[in-house]
């Protein structure tokens, strides 16, 4: 009875903001709100600190939340395990995967695959979205994983995980001690941007249409090929940048960047498994559906 409201939680959690959460779940924002408060009753406690539309977890909203991934990592465990019982598996799996998700994502995922299958060999190809979708045209990689906005039809998308990319600046730049900042500001502010063919690029450029801005309009100051070049990079100068949120967690925290948000600016993406057309392959499958019933979103 109580794990459904358990995971509107969860994805309120994660999110930071009901509206989302209620597209994710399917349901209104009226129900995740009904949830969060039946939760908040049963246990006499807020969960959630509001201030305008931003929203933050409160001290017990943070238990919560850790008991929350225990709980549901131990759900998935159980299906995957029960489900693997009496199968063994082993060959080689040739993986390709866009630069923001083969350095923050894939590591622990690849560490945990490779400890419950130890007789399947993993390589790791590295490159640009672009290059991923060529190597996988090319049958250089069995599958991959990929963060661009556009479609190819040769391939097949599936949904891996969301993430949402920001604007960031080091904590000492003239701007950080702004939440928010005009999309015209946006254009005078010296910019730090992926290669072209970058699926982090093809985003940031789908997201700014809606405002009138083509990234040919912004003060590029510099394209690198990579995000810790470019974080390294931001922690020296006055340019910001957008970066995904998972590659800047440790930043965060440490108090080296900031998030300033651009009012009317929203870069939300989902992280896609890419795969040619035909028959399923085994070891592919495998891999994502260990990854999908581990709970590591």
């Amino acid at each position: 009875m109580f794990d459904f409201r358990l995971k509107v939680f969860h994805t309120v959690a994660k999110r930071l903001n009901f509206t989302k959460a209620a597209d994710e779940l399917c349901i209104t924002q009226p129900a995740v709100s009904k949830h969060i408060q039946e939760i908040e009753n049963y246990f006499q406690l807020k969960l959630f600190d509001r201030n305008g539309t931003k929203i933050k977890l409160t001290e017990a909203g943070e238990i919560l939340l850790e008991y929350a991934n225990r709980i549901f990592t131990i759900y998935s465990n159980l299906e995957f395990e029960l489900n693997a019982l009496n199968q063994r598996h082993n060959g080689k799996l040739r993986i390709g995967a866009s630069t923001t998700i083969a350095q923050y994502i894939l590591p622990p995922l690849l560490a945990a695959f490779h400890k419950k299958f130890t007789d399947i060999k993993v390589t790791l190809l590295i490159n640009n979205t672009e290059q991923i979708e060529l190597a996988l045209q090319n049958k250089d990689i069995d599958f991959g994983i990929i963060e661009g906005q556009s479609k190819n039809t040769l391939f097949k998308y599936t949904e891996f995980m969301k993430d949402e990319i920001v604007l960031v600046a080091n904590i000492s730049h003239p701007m950080a001690g702004k939440e928010m900042i005009q999309p015209d500001e946006l254009l005078k502010t010296p910019l730090l941007l992926r290669e072209p063919g970058s699926g982090t690029l093809e985003v940031i450029a789908h997201a700014l249409k809606p405002l009138g801005i083509k990234t040919s309009q912004l003060q590029t100051e510099m394209q690198l090929g990579s995000t810790e070049s470019i974080k390294s990079y931001l922690l020296h100068s006055d340019c910001m940048a957008f970066l995904s949120l998972h590659s800047i967690l440790k930043e965060l925290k440490n108090k080296e960047v900031t998030i300033i948000d651009v009012n009317g600016l929203d870069i939300e993406r989902t992280f896609h498994f890419i795969q040619s057309y035909g028959e399923a392959e085994a070891l592919p499958e495998l891999f994502m559906r260990f990854v999908n019933h581990y709970n590591f979103r």
